[in-house]
Protein backbone atom coordinates (compact mmCIF):
# COMPACT_ATOMS: atom_id res chain seq x y z
CA UNK A 1 0.00 0.00 0.00
CA UNK A 2 1.14 3.53 -0.79
CA UNK A 3 -0.05 6.57 0.07
CA UNK A 4 0.25 9.78 -2.36
CA UNK A 5 -1.01 13.65 -2.78
CA UNK A 6 -0.54 15.17 -5.60
CA UNK A 7 -1.72 18.94 -7.08
CA UNK A 8 -2.70 18.35 -10.46
CA UNK A 9 -3.74 21.16 -13.05
CA UNK A 10 -6.58 20.53 -15.42
CA UNK A 11 -6.00 20.20 -19.18
CA UNK A 12 -9.85 20.09 -19.79
CA UNK A 13 -12.82 21.76 -17.87
CA UNK A 14 -14.98 19.29 -16.32
CA UNK A 15 -18.42 20.40 -15.43
CA UNK A 16 -21.96 21.30 -16.39
CA UNK A 17 -22.77 24.48 -18.23
CA UNK A 18 -23.70 26.55 -14.89
CA UNK A 19 -21.28 25.04 -12.64
CA UNK A 20 -17.77 23.14 -12.95
CA UNK A 21 -14.15 23.09 -12.45
CA UNK A 22 -12.28 25.47 -15.40
CA UNK A 23 -9.18 24.31 -17.16
CA UNK A 24 -6.07 25.11 -15.71
CA UNK A 25 -7.79 24.79 -12.17
CA UNK A 26 -5.32 22.53 -9.44
CA UNK A 27 -7.04 19.51 -8.07
CA UNK A 28 -5.53 18.44 -5.33
CA UNK A 29 -5.60 14.33 -4.95
CA UNK A 30 -5.03 12.34 -1.97
CA UNK A 31 -4.94 8.62 -2.86
CA UNK A 32 -4.31 5.37 -1.22
CA UNK A 33 -3.31 2.89 -4.13
CA UNK A 34 -3.63 -0.83 -2.61
CA UNK A 35 -2.31 -4.28 -4.56
CA UNK A 36 -5.15 -6.73 -4.54
CA UNK A 37 -5.52 -10.13 -6.05
CA UNK A 38 -6.77 -9.02 -8.85
CA UNK A 39 -5.43 -5.11 -9.76
CA UNK A 40 -4.62 -1.93 -7.85
CA UNK A 41 -7.40 -0.56 -5.97
CA UNK A 42 -7.39 3.35 -5.63
CA UNK A 43 -9.27 5.04 -2.95
CA UNK A 44 -9.32 8.33 -1.84
CA UNK A 45 -10.45 11.85 -2.31
CA UNK A 46 -9.98 14.45 -5.33
CA UNK A 47 -10.92 18.58 -4.38
CA UNK A 48 -11.15 21.36 -6.45
CA UNK A 49 -12.52 25.11 -6.49
CA UNK A 50 -15.38 24.76 -8.54
CA UNK A 51 -16.90 28.36 -10.46
CA UNK A 52 -20.86 28.63 -12.00
CA UNK A 53 -23.89 30.43 -11.30
CA UNK A 54 -27.05 30.42 -9.00
CA UNK A 55 -29.83 28.82 -11.62
CA UNK A 56 -32.05 31.08 -9.71
CA UNK A 57 -30.52 35.22 -9.72
CA UNK A 58 -27.59 34.34 -11.82
CA UNK A 59 -25.52 35.69 -9.51
CA UNK A 60 -21.46 34.04 -9.79
CA UNK A 61 -20.88 31.17 -7.52
CA UNK A 62 -17.46 29.86 -6.12
CA UNK A 63 -17.10 27.24 -3.85
CA UNK A 64 -14.45 24.24 -2.95
CA UNK A 65 -15.51 20.45 -3.84
CA UNK A 66 -14.48 17.10 -2.52
CA UNK A 67 -15.50 13.46 -4.20
CA UNK A 68 -14.55 10.28 -2.76
CA UNK A 69 -12.60 8.31 -5.00
CA UNK A 70 -12.61 3.96 -4.97
CA UNK A 71 -11.73 2.59 -8.33
CA UNK A 72 -10.02 -1.08 -9.10
CA UNK A 73 -7.72 -0.98 -12.28
CA UNK A 74 -7.16 -4.55 -12.79
CA UNK A 75 -3.69 -6.57 -13.76
CA UNK A 76 -3.56 -7.62 -17.52
CA UNK A 77 -4.89 -11.16 -18.07
CA UNK A 78 -6.42 -12.05 -14.80
CA UNK A 79 -9.85 -13.31 -14.24
CA UNK A 80 -10.78 -9.52 -13.84
CA UNK A 81 -9.26 -9.10 -16.92
CA UNK A 82 -10.66 -12.03 -18.91
CA UNK A 83 -14.42 -11.91 -17.78
CA UNK A 84 -15.33 -8.67 -17.84
CA UNK A 85 -15.74 -5.62 -20.97
CA UNK A 86 -12.72 -3.33 -21.93
CA UNK A 87 -15.33 -0.42 -20.49
CA UNK A 88 -16.39 -2.25 -17.55
CA UNK A 89 -13.52 -2.02 -15.05
CA UNK A 90 -9.96 0.46 -15.53
CA UNK A 91 -7.10 -1.27 -16.65
CA UNK A 92 -3.72 -0.75 -15.54
CA UNK A 93 -1.26 -0.12 -18.51
CA UNK A 94 2.00 -0.51 -18.46
CA UNK A 95 2.44 -0.67 -14.54
CA UNK A 96 0.35 2.92 -14.49
CA UNK A 97 -3.29 3.68 -13.81
CA UNK A 98 -4.71 6.70 -15.22
CA UNK A 99 -7.17 8.58 -12.49
CA UNK A 100 -8.54 11.34 -14.55
CA UNK A 101 -11.15 9.42 -16.18
CA UNK A 102 -12.62 8.34 -12.26
CA UNK A 103 -11.85 12.26 -11.26
CA UNK A 104 -13.84 13.26 -14.50
CA UNK A 105 -16.57 11.28 -13.64
CA UNK A 106 -16.92 11.43 -9.63
CA UNK A 107 -16.84 15.00 -10.05
CA UNK A 108 -19.48 15.34 -12.44
CA UNK A 109 -21.51 13.34 -10.46
CA UNK A 110 -21.27 15.04 -7.37
CA UNK A 111 -22.09 18.58 -9.34
CA UNK A 112 -25.92 19.92 -8.72
CA UNK A 113 -27.99 20.39 -11.75
CA UNK A 114 -28.95 23.61 -10.54
CA UNK A 115 -26.69 25.23 -8.25
CA UNK A 116 -28.22 27.47 -5.80
CA UNK A 117 -25.83 30.57 -4.08
CA UNK A 118 -28.32 29.78 -1.11
CA UNK A 119 -31.20 27.64 -0.02
CA UNK A 120 -33.93 30.61 0.11
CA UNK A 121 -32.43 32.46 -2.95
CA UNK A 122 -35.89 34.08 -4.41
CA UNK A 123 -34.25 34.52 -7.99
CA UNK A 124 -35.49 37.01 -10.57
CA UNK A 125 -38.87 38.54 -11.14
CA UNK A 126 -40.33 37.35 -14.47
CA UNK A 127 -41.36 39.92 -15.36
CA UNK A 128 -38.91 43.00 -14.71
CA UNK A 129 -35.80 40.72 -14.49
CA UNK A 130 -34.70 42.41 -11.42
CA UNK A 131 -33.61 40.59 -8.39
CA UNK A 132 -36.22 39.52 -6.02
CA UNK A 133 -34.21 40.37 -3.13
CA UNK A 134 -33.22 43.32 -3.62
CA UNK A 135 -36.53 44.81 -5.29
CA UNK A 136 -38.60 44.48 -1.70
CA UNK A 137 -41.44 42.35 -0.91
CA UNK A 138 -43.98 44.95 -2.03
CA UNK A 139 -43.00 44.64 -5.36
CA UNK A 140 -45.46 43.09 -8.20
CA UNK A 141 -47.17 43.85 -11.48
CA UNK A 142 -50.47 44.36 -12.72
CA UNK A 143 -51.23 41.29 -15.28
CA UNK A 144 -54.33 41.35 -17.50
CA UNK A 145 -55.54 38.92 -19.41
CA UNK A 146 -54.99 40.05 -23.01
CA UNK A 147 -58.68 38.98 -24.46
CA UNK A 148 -59.79 41.87 -21.70
CA UNK A 149 -57.39 44.72 -22.97
CA UNK A 150 -60.61 45.79 -24.78
CA UNK A 151 -62.77 46.00 -22.01
CA UNK A 152 -60.49 47.85 -19.70
CA UNK A 153 -59.80 50.18 -22.56
CA UNK A 154 -63.37 50.89 -22.79
CA UNK A 155 -63.96 50.94 -19.05
CA UNK A 156 -61.22 53.53 -18.91
CA UNK A 157 -63.38 55.67 -21.28
CA UNK A 158 -66.37 55.76 -19.60
CA UNK A 159 -64.49 56.71 -16.32
CA UNK A 160 -63.28 59.92 -18.00
CA UNK A 161 -66.51 60.75 -19.30
CA UNK A 162 -67.99 60.85 -15.69
CA UNK A 163 -65.67 63.19 -14.20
Amino acid sequence: MRRYHRDVPLSTAIGLDVIGIPAGEQVSLDVRLESVMEGVLVSGTASAPVTGQCARCLDPLIDQLEVELLELFAYPDTATDETTDPDEVSRVVDGLVDLQPVVRDAVLLALPPAPLCSEDCLGLCPECGGKRAELGTDHWHERIDPRWTALKQRLRGSEQENE
